[in-house]
């Protein structure tokens, strides 16, 4: 590309011999500023989630110009919103950040590999036993159980299956500690329903995008962030746990959904923020934008949702 310094970056799935996903891994490295964007054929759901480990979108094959341009404003606005100065001091003061999920970015490397164990994936998960205790907790509550207790781990992989277990191992690492065990606890448990709520408004790989965004869509309430020295209001709670995810390497329609699911109508159309936005607020029972609802075309859809929202309160 000789002395060329790109914006934004979209390859094919294939490129001649090479793969479109290992090719922009290396342009990454290149160009880290640039946005990179995959296209690629349906079907292919277990790549476009891997894919995103090195894009910050997959969109379909052929390339759809408006989608295209939506993507691209999209990403820019989260990069204006979490480049803020002021945001980079108020994080830095907080001191000592929230680890990485590593059990839960190890387990999902692992659930890559189609012909992976029960046994395997058991291992992982009982590395922490915390951790398991929480999995088999969470397996034998209202939310999953069905009738037989489970008092294994490798069962409980059986039964939750890897979608369901990914999300469980990150709720116990992410939620486990902090100065306020009760309140870490409560969060968990009200993350897990916006996790299960936002899942079902979105199908195929977004689904999984959003089931993950939902479960850390408040991971910024774990931040213990002050007002700022000249009095203004502390960072909002969403933008400091967007920055967070970003830290951590989380794909970024997951850091883009935290961000933005308090004002939905920055981003255009409806795809994981918008049901971010929708689960966070009916279960958590604070408005809903029913003008982006309306402006998206899904307003139709919240009686519906409603539903859903209700039925998961009930099994809490």
């Amino acid at each position: 590309m000789g002395q060329c310094v790109p914006d934004v970056l979209v390859c094919a799935d294939r490129i001649g011999a090479s793969g479109g996903i290992g090719l922009l891994g290396l342009l990454r490295q290149r160009h880290p500023e640039a946005m990179r964007i995959l296209l690629m054929e349906s079907g292919q759901d277990h790549e476009a989630m891997h894919a995103l480990e090195v894009t910050q979108r997959v969109l379909p094959a052929p390339l759809d110009s408006i989608a295209l341009i939506e993507a691209v404003e999209s990403a820019y606005e989260l990069r204006a919103l979490l480049d803020d100065p002021d945001l980079k001091r108020a994080i830095g003061r907080v001191g000592s950040l929230p680890a990485a999920p590593n059990q839960y970015l190890a387990l999902t490397r692992l659930l890559r590999d189609p012909d992976v164990s029960a046994a395997r994936v058991a291992d992982v998960v009982s590395q922490d036993p915390a951790v398991a205790a929480q999995v088999l907790r969470m397996t034998n509550s209202a939310y999953y159980a069905t009738g037989r207790e489970i008092t294994d781990v490798r069962t409980a992989v059986t039964r939750l299956g890897s979608n369901v277990l990914r999300q469980l191992v990150l709720a116990s690492e992410v939620f486990a500690g902090g100065t306020n065990p009760a309140k870490a606890n409560a969060l968990r448990d009200r993350a897990l329903r916006i996790s299960r709520l936002a899942g079902q408004l979105l199908a195929g790989p977004s689904a999984e995008l959003a089931s993950t965004a939902g479960l850390l869509a408040q991971v910024g309430l774990l931040l213990p962030l002050a007002a700022t020295e000249d009095g203004r209001e502390p960072t909002p709670h969403n933008v400091a746990g967007a920055y967070l995810l970003g830290l951590w390497g989380l794909p970024a329609p997951i850091v883009e959904a935290v961000a933005f699911h308090t004002d939905p109508a920055k981003i255009r159309g409806f795809w994981v923020t918008g049901a971010v936005h929708v689960a966070t607020t009916l279960i958590n029972g604070t408005p809903i934008d029913e003008g982006y609802l309306r402006k998206v075309g899904q307003f139709e859809q919240l009686p519906r949702w409603r539903s859903l929202a209700n039925s998961l309160a009930e099994a809490a």
